[in-house]
């Protein structure tokens, strides 16, 4: 993404992102600014690209379905969610223990998997795009030490109880994440806009003293509830009741709808923000959409699956290796594929070791860590 700042105009049409000229004497209307650099990506490739994706996501998600301390082949998971369908909770009863560990234990955390990594996945795109840094992910700019630092407290001071039928916990993290985010754009809109560096400083700042304070209030928890909160920061995913599932499923996707209708603006950032400007972009609102976004939707994460890293940061490099980087097609398709490495990820990690599980956190960053050194390595010179 750091490269794609330092390109002409004439780069990136012959790369394929069909930069119009700009006449002199005045600025290129905005609807037509906004549909710029999209030109190659035919609706045909959009829709063969996405469609495959989700056929392989729904695949990937029945074979997670199988696996677990009881292995349930695919017939009876077929035969399982057929009477779900039909009969409700009487013919998940009716299935016996296998009906209720499928419906009521292993889909509900095979879903927020999915959607834990998809919406990662597109907030990392959306912020390497934002801050035009490659190295850029969902916790550069200490949301996730925030929401960590709320649920931390609340573990402390023992707020574990419901609260409009939601677990306290999870809305004690939201809070946190929220609170660094307002900490951080205050700061980063000290002089009335909003500077890449001065985000990234502060962020990387916030970070630094939230994570300090997280760790003094584990080292003063009692043993048993310090034990839970570093599980809970090593990652994990243990889904909420399916009425939690849709509300969090309807937040979730109403911010990444936002991110989505940034595409063809963050297609143009990526030219830098001077270019951008002259094309007709209003460039600060669309940095403090994607930020506020993204920050949103980071903390709404972290809330329910604790601190999970590398799947912001690994899933768009792979994605834009595959299918370039028009954010048209690179941010949903970078949601599909986070979804379904993290449903692969946590699959591993309750399987593996069974009965003993593997925060999910350790796999990803066991799994994205050699990866992301390789792409280091291999392609530092377009990295840069």
């Amino acid at each position: 993404m750091g490269l794609m700042a330092g390109r002409t105009q004439s780069d990136v049409q012959k790369g394929g992102a069909a930069m119009p000229v700009v006449p002199a004497a005045g600025a290129v209307e905005p609807p037509r600014a906004l549909s710029v650099g999209l030109s190659r990506l035919s609706p045909m490739r959009w829709l063969l690209t996405l469609s495959a994706l989700t056929a392989a996501a729904v695949l990937v998600l029945l074979i997670c379905l199988q696996f677990g301390a009881e292995r349930i082949g695919l017939a009876e998971e077929m035969r399982i969610v057929s009477l779900a369908v039909r009969e409700g909770q009487a013919g998940i009863e009716s299935a016996g223990a296998a009906g209720v560990i499928l419906m009521q234990v292993r889909l509900p955390r095979v879903l927020l998997a999915f959607m834990v990594g998809g919406c990662l996945a597109a907030v990392g795109v959306g912020l390497q795009a934002l801050l035009r840094n490659p190295l850029a992910d969902p916790y550069v700019l200490g949301i996730s030490s925030g929401a960590a630092l709320g649920a931390g407290l609340a573990i402390l001071f023992g707020l574990t109880g419901t609260v409009l039928a939601f677990s306290a916990l999870p809305l004690c993290a939201m809070a946190g994440g929220l609170f660094s985010v307002l900490v951080v754009y205050r700061i980063a809109t000290a002089y009335g806009y909003l500077p890449i560096h001065t985000l990234l400083l502060a962020g990387v700042i916030l970070n630094a003293i939230f994570s300090a304070l997280v760790m003094f209030v584990t080292s003063i928890m009692e043993p048993n509830r310090s034990f839970g909160m570093m599980s809970w920061l090593m990652g994990t995913l243990t889904a909420p009741d399916y009425p939690a599932m849709l509300v969090l499923a309807g937040y979730l996707l109403a911010g990444l709808f936002v991110l989505f209708r940034q595409a063809a603006s963050l297609n143009l950032l990526t030219l830098g923000e001077e270019s951008a400007r002259s094309l007709g972009v209003d460039v600060e609102t669309v940095k403090k959409t994607v930020f506020f976004t993204s920050a949103l939707l980071t903390g709404a994460v972290v809330s329910v699956s604790g601190m999970i890293g590398f799947v912001g940061m690994v899933i768009p490099h792979a994605m834009r290796l595959l299918t370039g980087a028009d954010h048209r097609l690179l941010l949903p398709a970078s949601a599909l594929v986070g979804g379904l490495y993290l449903m692969t990820a946590d699959t591993i990690a309750r399987t593996l070791l069974a009965p003993t599980e593997i925060p999910v956190g350790v796999v990803t960053a066991l799994a994205g860590g050699p990866f992301f050194i390789y792409l280091l390595t291999s392609r530092k010179g377009r990295l840069a």
